[in-house]
């Protein structure tokens, strides 16, 4: 079959936005600016209004669909490895997401690395989580939605939740999380050659800035969800592309969404980039998995 014409060129955007930067000597403000320019690979979704909010002390941005469900509520959470991008790169992306569950959703702009290393992105998901229940939102009407390592955070703060015998959202879309913070497993190498954004580089990168604990391992269940408990986690959707560096670690995490019996579905992009969510509204295979991800939504949380 192949992919579409689309998909190839998100692949090219991806890849020319990477060698960007990449430029040796590049100070990270510089980086920063380059990777907010992702959120051209979206279409502005129609029939979506935008609002900045102060949620409990975190900026975020409502992404508002026309007829949205008064009562329920998306908490979204942004790529970038924890030490670029904002709510700003993910709004468009959000805001197709929104529209396809008929759901609000809250982009939450948590505080990056290395100024803010782990756990301050959790802690910011955390109070924005918190601001949503202050409004009057109920737990169970809630999604947490995000990709990257917001895929990770979607799932570490229902987690966290449960650590402290809390209520969790009522649903999760993690879309290609990062959940095994070795750098390990074999799709690492594997697909170097095809993931067109991510490389082995820019995840040690990543990884040395969020993580400034010496005594937090690689392993801990604290940041690599590989290894966590996920007894009682909300039903949870796992996508991620088959030709991402992360794709290994997206189906190990799969296998224990089963192993734990958490109701869960993982389903895989042929040939998928890294974050593929980025070319919403674009190309026709994202937009086709973002209308699954709307149905899960809706479904598990009653809209």
């Amino acid at each position: 079959m192949g992919v579409s014409p689309e998909a190839q060129q998100f692949a090219q955007f991806l890849e020319n936005t990477r060698a960007k930067s990449s430029t040796p000597g590049l100070d990270l403000a510089v980086i920063r600016d380059i990777v907010e320019s992702h959120q051209r690979a979206s279409t502005e979704p129609e029939g979506v209004t935008y609002a900045e909010v102060d949620a409990g002390g975190v900026p975020a941005l409502w992404a508002i669909p026309e007829g949205a469900a008064p009562d329920r509520a998306l908490l979204h959470f942004h790529f970038g490895g924890g030490v670029t991008a904002s709510m700003h790169s993910d709004r468009k992306a959000a805001g197709h997401i929104a529209k396809a569950a008929g759901i609000r959703s809250l982009v939450v702009d948590f505080r990056l690395a290395p100024e803010h290393p782990h756990p301050a992105q959790l802690d910011d998901a955390e109070a924005a989580y918190r601001w949503l229940l202050s409004q009057g939102y109920e737990p169970q009407n809630i999604g947490s939605t995000g990709h990257s390592i917001g895929g990770t955070l979607a799932v570490m703060l229902p987690l966290r939740l449960l650590a402290k015998g809390e209520a969790t959202p009522g649903a999760i879309v993690s879309i290609s999380p990062w959940t095994d913070l070795t750098i390990e497993n074999a799709t690492v190498e594997g697909n170097a050659e095809n993931d067109k954004m991510l490389t082995k580089g820019a995840l040690e990168l990543f990884r040395r800035a969020w993580l400034q604990n010496p005594d937090l391992k690689f392993t801990d269940p604290e940041i690599s969800l590989l290894h966590a408990d996920l007894t009682g986690l909300p039903p949870t959707d796992v996508h991620f592309g088959e030709y991402e560096l992360l794709a290994g670690e997206g189906a190990a995490f799969g296998r224990r969404l089963a192993d734990f019996k958490v109701t869960s579905e993982v389903h895989v992009m042929p040939e998928g980039q890294h974050s593929f969510i980025l070319a919403a509204g674009r190309v026709p295979e994202v937009d086709q998995a973002i209308t699954q991800m709307g149905q899960w939504l809706k479904h598990h949380l009653g809209a």
